[in-house]
Order: C-alpha cells, then sequence, then structure tokens
C-alpha cells in the first residue's frame, strides 16, 4: 500500500511541475484548460486500463496503446520535472541568499524568487524530443523495417560453403501487429535477399497461438531456399507470462504454437540438429529451445550437439543472447557462430551504422545488437522483426539481417 501511495505521490508531483511549465509561458486559459482536460483523460485512460489488464489474455490492443501513451505523456513530463526541480533548487539557494543579506524583495512579498520563463521555455523544448520521437517510433518506426549486411569471416569454412548467404528474422511478436501493407512489405524484402537460408531464432507470437492466425499465409509467402527454412522457440512461445485456466489448456497453446512453424514452412529445431549439405561437404545447424540467464531453460546444449564431432562448423540458433555469453563462448567444444534475438534493442535507442550504437538494455545484455566476437567464436544478436510493451521503436529499427559466411581470416 505504502509503494502505491509513493507512486501517486510521485506522478501527481509530475503533473504539477508540467502543468507549471505551461502556466509559465502562457496564462491564456485557450491552452490551459485543454491541456488540462487532455491530462486528466489521460491519467483516467490510463489507471483504468490498467485496472481492466486481464492476467488470462497478457498484451493486448489496448495493453500496447496504454503502454504507449503512458511513455507518450509521462515521459516528456518527466523531463520538464527535472529542469523544474533543478530551477527550485536555484530558488531557495536565492531565497536564502536575499533572506540572510536582507536583500529579500519586497514587491514579490515572498521567500523565493518568481519562476523564470525561460527555463520553462527550454524545459518544454527539450521535453518535446522525446515526445516527437516517442510518437515517431508509434506510427512509423515500428514498420521502418532495415536491412543489415555483416560478412563474418571463419578459417575453417568448408570450401562449398565461401559465400553462403542468410537471412536472419527473429521476435515477430505477431500478437503486436497491425497493418497488413507493412508486413508483407517486410516479407517481400525477405524474398528479395535470395538467401540460401532463412533462419527465424523465436518469439513468433507475444503469448497464443492464435495471434499468428491472421498471418499465416503471409508469413508462408517467405520463399522456401536453397538450405531450407528453420525456426527455434523464443521465451514468449512458453505462454509463462499469463495464469491459464488449467495445465492442460497452456500445454495445447504450446502445441499449437510449435505447429504454426509448419504451418508458414519452417522447420522447428528443438535442441537438436540438421546437416547442411552442399554436394561433398556440409555443416551443422544446431536449434536450441530458449535458454535465459534470467528467462526459461529449456534449452539443452548437449542434446542438440548429439552425432556431431568437434571438426563439424556449427551455427547454433538461440533465442536469447546471453545463452552465448553464459554457455557457448567458453564452451570446450567449439560453436563457430550463434544467431539471437530477444533484446529488440530495447526498441529505443540511438544509432549510427558503423560508427555508434547505445540503448539502455545494453546495461543488461552485453551481446543486444549486431556482431560480437569472442576467441573466434560469434554471436549476432537480431534486432528484432516486430515489437513488444511499447508499440514503436526509436533509434533501433526492425532488422532483416544477411550474413554472408566467407572463408578466411577477419580483416578487422
Amino acid at each position: 500500500m505504502l509503494r502505491w501511495i509513493f507512486f501517486i505521490a510521485f506522478v501527481l508531483l509530475v503533473e504539477l511541475y508540467a502543468f507549471q511549465a505551461f502556466k509559465t509561458i502562457t496564462r491564456a486559459k485557450w491552452i490551459i484548460i485543454p491541456y488540462q482536460i487532455i491530462s486528466l483523460a489521460i491519467i483516467v485512460f490510463v489507471i483504468y486500463s490498467f485496472t481492466q489488464f486481464d492476467r488470462t489474455v497478457g498484451q493486448n490492443r489496448q495493453s500496447l496503446i496504454t503502454f504507449g501513451l503512458l511513455l507518450l505523456t509521462f515521459l516528456p513530463k518527466l523531463i520538464v520535472t527535472l529542469f523544474l526541480f533543478g530551477e527550485d533548487v536555484y530558488r531557495v539557494f536565492m531565497g536564502i541568499i536575499t533572506n540572510f543579506t536582507g536583500d529579500n524583495s519586497a514587491e514579490s512579498g515572498s521567500f523565493l524568487p518568481d519562476r523564470r520563463k525561460f527555463v520553462s521555455q527550454i524545459a518544454l523544448g527539450a521535453a518535446a524530443i522525446p515526445f516527437l520521437s516517442l510518437l515517431y517510433g508509434m506510427t512509423v518506426g515500428k514498420y521502418n523495417y532495415k536491412v543489415i549486411r555483416q560478412a563474418i569471416f571463419f578459417p575453417d569454412l568448408p570450401d562449398s560453403f565461401d559465400g553462403m548467404t542468410i537471412t536472419h528474422i527473429s521476435d515477430i511478436h505477431s500478437g503486436s501487429f497491425d497493418n497488413p501493407e507493412k508486413i508483407q512489405y517486410a516479407i517481400d524484402l525477405i524474398n528479395e535477399q535470395n538467401s540460401d537460408i532463412v533462419l527465424f531464432t523465436g518469439d513468433i507470437v507475444n503469448t497464443h497461438a492464435t495471434e499468428m492466425h491472421p498471418w499465416i499465409d503471409t508469413f508462408k509467402k517467405i520463399h522456401i531456399p536453397k538450405f531450407g527454412k528453420y525456426s527455434v522457440l523464443g521465451n514468449h512461445d512458453y505462454g509463462e507470462y499469463v495464469t491459464w485456466p488449467s495445465a492442460k489448456e497452456k500445454n495445447d497453446n504450446f502445441e499449437a504454437i510449435k505447429d504454426l512453424h509448419r504451418q508458414i514452412d519452417f522447420k522447428l529445431l528443438l535442441n537438436e540438429n540438421v546437416k547442411i549439405n552442399n554436394g561433398t561437404e556440409e555443416i551443422a545447424l544446431l536449434g536450441l529451445e530458449n535458454w535465459g540467464h534470467n528467462f526459461k531453460k529449456a534449452g539443452d546444449l548437449a542434446k542438440s550437439t548429439l552425432g556431431l564431432t568437434d571438426s563439424d562448423f556449427k551455427i547454433i540458433m538461440s533465442h536469447d543472447p546471453s545463452h552465448w555469453e553464459y554457455e557457448v563462448k567458453n564452451h570446450k567444444t567449439k560453436y563457430h557462430l550463434t544467431l539471437s534475438g530477444h533484446t529488440h534493442g530495447l526498441q529505443l535507442g540511438i544509432e549510427i551504422p558503423g560508427i555508434f550504437k547505445w540503448s539502455p538494455v545494453q546495461y543488461v545484455y552485453k551481446q543486444w545488437a549486431g556482431l560480437y566476437e569472442n576467441l573466434g567464436r560469434y554471436v549476432y544478436v537480431n534486432r528484432g522483426f516486430g515489437f513488444h510493451a511499447y508499440p514503436g521503436r526509436v533509434g533501433i529499427m526492425p532488422e532483416i539481417t544477411v550474413l554472408t559466411l566467407k572463408k578466411g581470416k577477419n580483416v578487422a
């Protein structure tokens, strides 16, 4: 109960500071009154939506809108609060100084100096940046697909696989989609790459198998390339983030989710491996169930390696990149390349390709977007195809990865 009291007090404090910023800039009622009405309406809607959240359903369209609206309005107001709180510290300090020096303003009759208009203007200008960015992310960014190409060099790559191309997608989260044309555009982009193999590293839904039903025909249009289409499960595919009426219903949903992969012509690998043959040579593709340092640990590396030898060139599909960090990169057996997703790059960050990338998620995951290497072993973390929780993407765009395997040493 005390936690909720603090939370409500904090929200009211943020709202108060935001209102003061507007009031300092203008006293026009035709601006102030609509602002108050809209702010109150959003607060009421968010509170109502949270009270209506159904643990047996999980994330749905309303929860996506609610969380997006909460970020869109609260984050800019929080920035305004930081500016005005800083000004209040200054005002208190100046009030103390003037009071002790006997220079207290008789004009205002107040211990504190008046708020300065330019500080509120700067605060609102700074708040406009996240507001416009989040708005862009919710309207354009979430479907702003980027094809990212990456060559990776291996001295022991079989000769006939030199130049092999892999299209890698991850984190579809079909339950969040709301624009068939944009999804079809992304599928067309996948097909345009004409890769030798297509690999999908998990989270086909948010929770329920039925979320994918409207999109089966669309994803089935992904062409079957030379070496086929393979997939694995992600943490959301196990249905563990909702309350189920019975264990049977949870299991039935899990079985239906696994069958979705068959329906879109992907071969789902469950702690197993397949050999990709190219004439006289072959490489091993290992598909693991989800293994996350802070999530479900169903992946079994030993089981997925059955029948393989140390000399086999091995590619792992494992949804969570923490699996590479904690089990794969220093394993006694060499696993050449691991493909992961899961982080989404938090769907929020700053990225200048080839120069700079930052996201708050990097403080949780050491490998969170792009290519990483340790002792000649690589992991590539896809930024995700879909979106979850926040219905948008800012700075970290949805990704279709095209990897090219090259024979030789990395020239970097």
